[in-house]
Parts: structure tokens; sequence; C-alpha cells
């Protein structure tokens, strides 16, 4: 079974939670730690390569190889940020081709215009229902595997308000898209009705960010509310800032890591980890033959 299927049966079983990644190192974390599906978070890629805000500034290019590093390390189905597809309905194409290629389970699509935005800042812009149908057409043209998933998100509720928001997803579900993700819900209230009138049909999406505008909930409490999935997109990001900044701070007061060896790997822990071990012995089966 590929890894786009076992993402297509997970969706069909029981509420489940895709924590996000950003490099391979978080991707084995997330394996490790027993999660059956990973969210690679276009957002935490511009914080972690870049330095900068979730504001368009990430390439397509800069995608597609962390996505490839990470399948080369995990085999967790990869539900993959492909934010508006990079352009119009010809680069969604290509943004789909490339990002299936290297080992995308699934490939989310925004209705924002260029540049986008974290569907969390205020001042996003959209394209027309009818461009956005005409992305996800020529998203389901492009893929090579029949399995792999398109998830459609709509930033309207920031923009237009919560009807028009539900007009888009409602558009969405229509053009065939496997994943809904409504961005920005504001209220349980909104989430019931989103689930009411949705959860039947699509699959839905809930994205859950530490000091956004959605109410953080539970996935017990979401799958009640009819959603299949949360993504927790930035929350590795902001622990790992919190546990550095802890870190920076003692270094600089104590000058010495004596003070937090409990709080963080140890060099035979991080091998254990990463697999050096297994690693060096399989280099050992290629020596002096």
């Amino acid at each position: 079974m590929s890894h786009a299927q076992r993402l297509r049966e997970l969706l069909a079983g029981q509420p489940f939670i895709a924590p996000g990644c950003y490099d391979a190192f978080t991707a084995l974390l997330i394996e490790q730690a027993g999660f059956a599906c990973a969210y690679v978070s276009g957002a935490s890629i511009a914080f972690t390569k870049l330095g900068r805000p979730d504001i368009g500034l990430t390439t397509l290019t800069e995608v597609a190889e962390t996505v490839g590093n990470i399948r080369e390390r995990v085999a967790l189905p990869l539900i993959v940020d492909g934010d508006n597809g990079f352009g119009n309905a010809l680069n969604v194409q290509r943004t789909v081709r490339l990002l299936e290629k290297m080992g995308a389970s699934a490939i989310q699509l925004e209705d924002q215009t260029l540049p986008k935005r974290c569907g969390h800042l205020d001042g996003k812009t959209l394209v027309s229902v009818g461009e956005m149908l005409g992305k996800l057409k020529a998203a389901q043209d492009a893929r090579t595997d029949s399995a792999t998933l398109i998830v459609a998100r709509t930033d309207a509720i920031a923009v237009d308000g919560f009807e028009a928001g539900m007009a888009r997803a409602h558009a969405y579900a229509d053009a065939g898209a496997d994943v809904l993700f409504i961005e920005a819900l504001r209220s349980v209230a909104q989430f019931e009705r989103a689930g009411q009138e949705l959860g039947g049909r699509v699959p839905l999406l809930a994205n859950m960010v530490e000091g956004g505008k959605t109410p953080l909930l539970s996935i017990s409490e979401l799958g009640a509310l009819g959603f299949r999935l949360a993504i927790y997109p930035g929350a590795m990001v902001r622990v790992v800032g919190q546990a550095a900044t802890t870190y920076l701070a003692t270094l600089s007061q104590d000058g010495t890591t004596r003070g937090m060896l409990d709080r963080m790997f140890d060099f035979r822990r991080l091998n254990e980890v990463i697999g050096t071990d297994d690693m060096l012995r399989q280099g050992e089966r290629y020596r002096d033959l």
C-alpha cells in the first residue's frame, strides 16, 4: 500500500492528528512518537530555513527539497503545504507533479493571491472562485497517482466572512476536493456548522495555531464536531524556539550546559534517535569487498 493510500485509510477511520514538521529530523521525531501522519508546513519551512515570516517568500524548490529529504527518512504519509500552487493553473500542475514525485501523499492548495500570507495574519486577498476551481481541476489532472489527495483550503473567512468561506468550501467540495481546509474558523459554533454541512461529504481538516484566531480544540472535540484531522503546523517551531531560547540564556548565564542536561538529548541519545549505529553497521557490509 502506498503512503497516499494509507492516508486515505486514515481519513476513513478515527479522527487523528498530523503534527507539523519542517525537516527530516522533526519528521523522524513525529514518526518515532507514534503518529500516523505528518504535515509539512510551509510556514515552518519559512521560519526555519529563512528565519522569515510566512508571507510567500518560500519557493517551490525549497519546499520540494524539504519534502524529498523527509521522504528519504520516514515512511509516514505526508500532507504537504503547497501554498497557492506558486502561481496560476500551470504552476499548480508543476507544483503537484514535483511534490508528488518528492513523496507527498497529499498536496494542499489555497485560494489566496500572490504573495500569500499565513492564514492567521490579516491583510490577505483571494483569487476568484472560478480561478480556484480551475486550479483544483489542474491539480487533479496533474496527479500521476490517483491516490494522491488534493486538499482545498479557503481563506475567505478572514477576507469576506464566514458565509463566504462556507460557500467556497461547498464549491470546492463540488469540484472534487479530497479534503477541505476552512482556515481560521473563529468559534466552536463555526466548527459545528462546518461539520454539519460538509463533514458528511468530504473529510474536514482543522488547523490548530497556538495564539491564532481559532480556538484550540482537542482531537476528540474536533471529531465530535465532524472533523477528521487536526494539524499543528507551527507547534514544533514554537516548542523548539522556546527550548532554544532557554538553553541560550542558561549557557550565557552559567557558561556551561551542566545545569540543563536533563532537558536535552546527550550525545548518546541523539545518536540513538538518528540511527547512527545502524548506519555504521550498514557501511561495514561494503567494506573491503
